[in-house]
């Protein structure tokens, strides 16, 4: 399979037109019709249904895009490591959540990397559900994450608990309150996609509640703009206890208790099963699951 074909049939989908894609790739519209025509003769089918408003996959055409994008993604992984290489200097690649990436980890990397000078050391932060994305197609090999992914193809190895509490302005005196007080109050939360919001969910649906129930303001993807929102009184939200203790430790957060909902999770490295480590990532996976972590 022709690689140069498959991107150049990639790039076109993503731009829903030949003449895009032939600008970004740097060819003539005759010259990528041709490598898309190339493509479909290798595969023996139809791949594109082109029109004046763009392209359309064929269910042919789809499977294909789909194994594109993780064949691509591991063609640029092979050309990062063989440049890190080249480079003669070791990197380690890490994805983790938001909650543990920002707030705790970074101390782990910094004692990690004090063990191991001769390492580069990067992390990508983004919610759970896009660690796993990245782990599945070999943008990372090592993830952190919150909750276990129970998928097919991926292994665990346990991290640390946490819990997710409702944390308020310290202003605000109340400490206990119940379901029926929480309808009452403006309520943040992480954003659609995110596993720290499918926890709050599902703990609500335990008890007959929807979401919809709830005083919800707005959603924010970043744990900081929602501390952020709560210091300056906008509202409560349920943040991870890791990311909040400082706070509740100065009396800048309060704590609220609720009556019948407790949301307990853990944090998990995850990696694709039979993917074999390399030396620094075995490293640092024995690093991270031990009692020398020391996170923030």
């Amino acid at each position: 399979m022709n690689l140069e074909y498959l991107q150049s049939f990639y790039i076109t989908v993503k731009c829903n037109s030949i003449s895009k894609a032939a600008s970004k790739l740097h060819l003539t519209q005759p010259g990528l019709s041709i490598q898309l025509k190339n493509l479909e003769k290798e595969f023996d089918t139809s791949l594109l249904i082109r029109s004046n408003k763009g392209v359309e996959l064929t269910e042919e055409g789809k499977v294909v895009f789909n194994y594109a994008d993780t064949i691509l993604s591991m063609k640029n992984n092979v050309e990062r490591d063989l440049k890190s290489l080249q480079q003669n200097r070791p990197k380690l690649l890490i994805g983790s959540c938001k909650s543990i990436g920002e707030y705790a980890l970074p101390c782990a990397l910094f004692i990690f990397k004090k063990l191991h000078k001769e390492l580069d050391i990067s992390m990508e932060v983004a919610n759970s559900p896009e660690v796993i994305k990245k782990l599945c197609d070999h943008s990372i090999n090592i993830g952190i994450i919150q909750d276990n992914p129970k998928k097919n193809g991926i292994d665990t190895k346990y991290l640390a608990s946490d819990e997710l509490i409702l944390v308020g302005n310290s202003n605000n005196t109340t400490e206990y309150i119940t379901i029926e007080e929480l309808k009452n109050l403006p309520l943040i939360l992480r954003e659609e996609n995110s596993n720290a919001r499918y926890l709050v969910k599902n703990a609500f649906q335990e008890k007959g509640i929807l979401l919809e129930d709830l005083n919800v303001i707005y959603s924010l993807n970043s744990p900081e703009a929602i501390k952020s929102s709560i210091l300056s009184g906008k509202g409560v939200s349920f943040l991870p206890k890791i990311i909040v203790k400082n706070e509740l430790k100065k009396g800048l957060l309060k704590h609220i208790t609720i009556d019948e909902i407790k949301i307990e999770f853990n944090y998990y490295l995850i990696h694709r099963q039979n993917y074999i480590f390399n030396k620094y990532e075995q490293m640092f996976v024995d690093f991270i699951t031990s009692s020398k972590k020391a996170f923030c």
